[in-house]
């Protein structure tokens, strides 16, 4: 409609009617919209977010400055003897790191999401790599720099679902999943102030998923992703990894995923994860077994289980998913779980 046939379609409606059409357009629409119209309805709300808007840093300038700062790391300039980073800097490279940290996650508030969530992004691909990559000089350089990936990840995709709506954020967060999920978390020693803050992705991302029919929804998108990185298009630098270890990082997420679709008209969506050539390893075959679990066929259960805990004979998840469906021990794992048993062991692999 243009203008004239918007007016000329309001003009036939009471007062009642248009409150109802406003309403609708306020629950559903995205946050920005909600905004809008409370700034429209009420004067001091307007005057309010436009103080906060004033108050908050400018999306662009803090993804330029996230750019260079990623840039120059990756270079190895915060290493070596580049003049393009001063010897102070170097040594305070995670003051820097917090400030563009704390800049970026505020920007995200702010109404130029596009840019601020592509600084928060490449500051978690950052924190991603350093764990394995030295590009500063530090025994744990995620622990010294205070970053929480998944307190940062979380804010990300909660910003992109109430930007875009549940399909939006569907579309942009799996991707994202794949590439940063680390099942012992993100820094190098497992232990410190960050790791007591650290929670996985998974738990993230089904904090975000309030009903069935989204699950298969995301679902779908994250089978799509899955397929592209397996066909090596979606495999990034430093970010690559083969289908074990993506199978034992995501471990927990493909759980999830079966307590979420199984028995809810979406077995096709576990079909196709149970078979996905982008996994492979004990813990795909673990994962097989608990769909076969669920869908009642319990000897090929034990026959799978019995299988992983031939290859990693600590896993303690595999010793009780075999204990409760009353799967063979591998004589390995039995002397595996006796040790684990003595020593009061984790043993999540082994």
């Amino acid at each position: 409609m243009n203008k004239d046939e918007f007016f000329g379609k309001l003009a036939a409606m009471d007062r009642t009617a248009l409150a109802k059409v406003l309403w609708t357009l306020y629950w559903r629409g995205t946050a920005a919209v909600r905004e809008r119209i409370e700034a429209e309805i009420d004067p001091q709300v307007k005057q309010a977010r436009q103080r906060v808007l004033e108050e908050r840093p400018d999306a662009a300038l803090v993804l330029s400055e996230v750019s260079e700062f990623v840039a120059l790391a990756r270079s190895g300039s915060y290493m070596a003897g580049d003049r393009r980073v001063s010897p102070r800097e170097r040594s305070r490279w995670r003051f820097t790191f917090r400030r563009i940290a704390e800049e970026a996650s505020a920007a995200l508030a702010g109404d130029d999401v596009e840019q601020a969530s592509a600084a928060v992004t490449r500051l978690i691909d950052l924190a991603c790599e350093m764990r394995s990559y030295d590009y500063f000089r530090s025994e744990d350089p995620v622990e010294a720099a205070r970053f929480v990936v998944s307190d940062a990840a979380a804010a990300l995709w909660a910003r992109m679902r109430e930007e875009y709506g549940f399909s939006g954020f569907a579309e942009r967060a799996p991707a994202q999943l794949l590439r940063w999920e680390s099942r012992f978390g993100w820094t190098r020693r497992g232990d410190g102030w960050v790791c007591a803050h650290e929670t996985s992705l998974a738990l993230v991302v089904a904090g975000l998923i309030p009903v069935p029919d989204l699950w298969a929804e995301f679902a779908d998108h994250y089978l799509d992703t899955l397929d592209r990185v397996a066909d090596g298009a979606g495999a990034r630098g430093g970010h690559a990894r083969g289908p074990r270890q993506r199978a034992e990082d995501l471990s927990e997420w493909h759980q999830l995923l079966v307590q979420n679709l199984v028995g809810c008209g979406y077995e096709d969506r576990l079909d196709r994860l149970a078979g996905h050539p982008g996994l492979a390893g004990p813990e795909h075959t673990y994962l097989q077994a608990r769909i076969a679990e669920e869908r009642g066929d319990r000897e090929r259960a034990r026959r799978l289980v019995h299988k992983s805990l031939t290859s990693l004979p600590g896993h303690r998840d595999f010793h009780e998913f075999a204990h409760e469906i009353g799967a063979p021990i591998p004589a390995r794992a039995k002397e595996a779980a006796d040790r684990l048993h003595r020593t009061g062991a984790p043993g999540a692999g082994s």
